[in-house]
């Protein structure tokens, strides 16, 4: 669970697991979500378990303090998907507007 992000919620069947999951195509990772944590208080025991303040993530965190419904969410990597259809060697080939470290904005 380690890998995953610090909001994704843990499976309470196996506590070292996350709720979460990646659909793979080609052997490439097109998308990724999970179960997210809702509760103000998982987030603040979740952040202290990494070791990582809560300060830089208040903003997110202070949503949850009024409750939350229990919820998941996913994003999907259009351009892998694009890549890996047309074979493309980078996926900055099929990106209208690739950053890499000399372009940070179109």
């Amino acid at each position: 669970m380690a890998k995953r992000p610090f909001y994704t919620h843990p499976d309470p069947a196996r506590p070292t697991h996350s709720n979460g999951f990646d659909l793979l195509f080609r052997g490439m990772e097109l998308v990724t979500g999970g179960q997210r944590l809702h509760r103000y208080e998982d987030y603040l025991a979740a952040l202290a378990a990494r070791g990582e303040p809560v300060e830089p993530y208040a903003g997110y965190v202070d949503a949850f303090r009024h409750g939350m419904p229990p919820h998941g969410g996913f994003a999907i990597g259009l351009e892998r998907f694009v890549a890996r259809l047309t074979g493309a060697a980078n996926v900055r080939e099929v990106t209208a507007f690739p950053r890499d470290l000399h372009r940070l904005t179109p």
